[in-house]
């Protein structure tokens, strides 16, 4: 199973009979994976701390209670992603679409961690949360037009 970037460059190749798209518990920390084509690929229960995920596309990405801590997610898609109890805390989203995907749905963020992250730039609309997410302290997620549901 392999990341390649938007050029076709491999980023990493894991040398295992996974399928493509299945990436659940694989520890990706500290890896440089700018501009990775991650479209629709499940990273559930991954370890991405410190990774480099600049201009990554994580469009319909599965990250659920993925270590995202300290990653740098600048100008990443996300539209769509399933965050729900990932792990933001330190993130850099600076200028992320979070945004509404394609068919208007939203991206998730139920329970997830996000103290410290860096969120100015952002797109955030439609974004979805609920009690269980930590925002940065001072953070008011309806300014950002994000939409808080029941848990």
């Amino acid at each position: 199973m392999m990341i390649r970037n938007d050029k076709g460059l491999v980023l990493y190749d894991s040398k295992d009979n996974r399928a493509e798209k299945d990436f659940d518990s694989v520890d990706l920390s500290g890896r440089d994976l700018q501009s990775a084509v991650l479209e629709g690929v499940n990273l559930s229960d991954s370890n991405l701390s410190s990774a480099d995920l600049r201009r990554s596309d994580l469009y319909w990405a599965v990250l659920f209670r993925a270590d995202l801590r300290r990653s740098d997610l600048r100008e990443a898609n996300l539209c769509g992603a399933d965050l729900k109890e990932a792990n933001l805390e330190g993130a850099d989203l600076r200028g992320a679409n979070l945004g509404p995907d394609n068919l208007g749905g939203s991206t998730q963020l139920q329970g997830a961690r996000l103290l410290g992250a860096q969120l100015s730039g952002a797109t955030l609309t439609k974004v979805e949360y609920d009690d269980a997410t930590v925002f940065p302290v001072g953070f008011d997620p309806q300014s950002h037009g994000m939409e808080k549901v029941p848990k």
